[in-house]
């Protein structure tokens, strides 16, 4: 979740989790043609060893998804051909406009000139 919420405050964590969603992503689109697909999982808190290793105490932390349900959800994200799936993520149609509000930048870029607004006035 922290690799496209840059508001937690966690860059280079998060940054890394961006790089790991957007090759996860360009990586299912390059190999589809090979039959290889790719899945993005993007949990929030999870009930992993790597909190006491951190030395965070869990029970200081609101929500925390067990690993188990986790898997579960991953793995049907996976059946159903997700390319993210996001399993505390309660309304799955959030995800989904902020994919397609993406991919509508795309389409409203002309590379050879720069937008109207930065243009200098007359």
């Amino acid at each position: 979740m922290v690799g496209f919420a840059p508001e937690f405050g966690l860059s280079v964590y998060g940054a890394t989790k961006a790089y790991v969603l957007f090759l996860s992503q360009g990586m299912n689109v390059e190999l589809a043609t090979n039959g290889v697909y790719v899945q993005a999982v993007l949990p929030a808190a999870t009930r992993t060893e790597i909190w006491e290793r951190a030395g965070i105490d869990l029970n200081t932390i609101a929500e925390v998804m067990d690993v188990d349900e986790l898997v579960d959800a991953a793995l049907v994200g996976y059946d159903r051909r997700e390319q993210v799936t996001i399993p505390p993520l309660h309304v799955a149609g959030r995800w989904d406009s902020l994919d397609e509000a993406r991919q509508g930048l795309l389409s409203d870029i002309r590379q050879a000139q720069a937008a109207e607004r930065y243009r200098p006035q007359a």
